[in-house]
């Protein structure tokens, strides 16, 4: 309760210093809207129902996005963590393809998968797939060496030792790993909404820019925000849930 009334007190002055700056500074509308002007056109965004349209397809690219990541990172990061040499073979190559920026490959993209959905899921998918897959290398290692021994000694197979060692003890760190990567799934769907997008926060950010609504960009900041906060709630509580049960198992 005393947390909540915190942020509730913070939000209210980060408001008012808003307001304040607003009417101290002398600056256009254009530069810098006041806050009840923000309020005013997210609420008629609301009301007219296309926030919640650019809403609902930002939020499916971002869970096709993570999910398309997910399915590739985690069977590639349990075969890395199950093979050292593979993975001193495969990772300086993994990480070159990450420093690429992703922005740099949609002109590729676009060639291969079009302009619209699909391309933005692909951009959506590569964004994640790398903390999901050093968390899921990271997790699946942190095994006690007496415990692995045990399952040796026991005659257990790779597969019974993964599902029954590596993959409860790794749980924790792959689920860290899962709520980076819904927030940089979000970043990953509204960026690619920024060169790919015909619908979506991301390409209803540049609409806003091409009118020169600052206010409007401002309302649409504040979706990606609320919408980002959101995901990432679902995610801390999924991954409580997950790990209440294993505990209590």
């Amino acid at each position: 309760m005393i947390h909540r009334l915190t942020h509730l007190l913070l939000l209210v002055a980060l408001l008012g210093g808003w307001e304040l700056a607003c009417r101290l500074v002398p600056l256009p509308e254009l530069v810098l809207p006041r806050p009840g002007r923000v309020a005013a056109v997210l609420a008629e965004e609301l009301a007219g129902g296309r926030l919640l349209r650019h809403m609902a397809v930002t939020a499916g690219e971002m869970v096709m996005g993570l999910a398309a990541g997910a399915a590739f990172a985690l069977p590639v990061g349990a075969l890395l963590a199950e093979s050292p040499a593979l993975r001193r073979l495969a990772h300086p190559y993994l990480v070159a393809s990450q420093v690429v920026p992703k922005l740099a490959l949609a002109p590729l993209f676009l060639l291969w998968f079009g302009f619209g959905m699909r391309s933005i899921i692909v951009i959506t998918a590569l964004v994640c797939f790398f903390p999901l897959l050093e968390n899921t290398v990271t997790g699946l290692g942190r095994v006690d060496a007496s415990r692995l021994e045990l399952f040796r000694m026991l005659r257990a197979n790779r597969w019974q030792t993964l599902l029954r060692l590596r993959l409860p003890t790794g749980l924790p760190v792959i689920l860290a790993g899962f709520r980076v990567a819904v927030v940089l799934a979000l970043v990953g769907a509204v960026v690619g909404e920024f060169i790919m997008g015909r619908e979506g926060l991301g390409a209803a950010v540049m609409a806003a820019q091409g009118m020169m609504d600052t206010a409007l960009m401002f309302a649409l900041l504040l979706a990606i925000a609320a919408l980002g906060s959101a995901a990432y709630q679902g995610a801390l509580l999924a991954e409580r849930l997950i790990l209440s049960e294993r505990f209590d198992s």
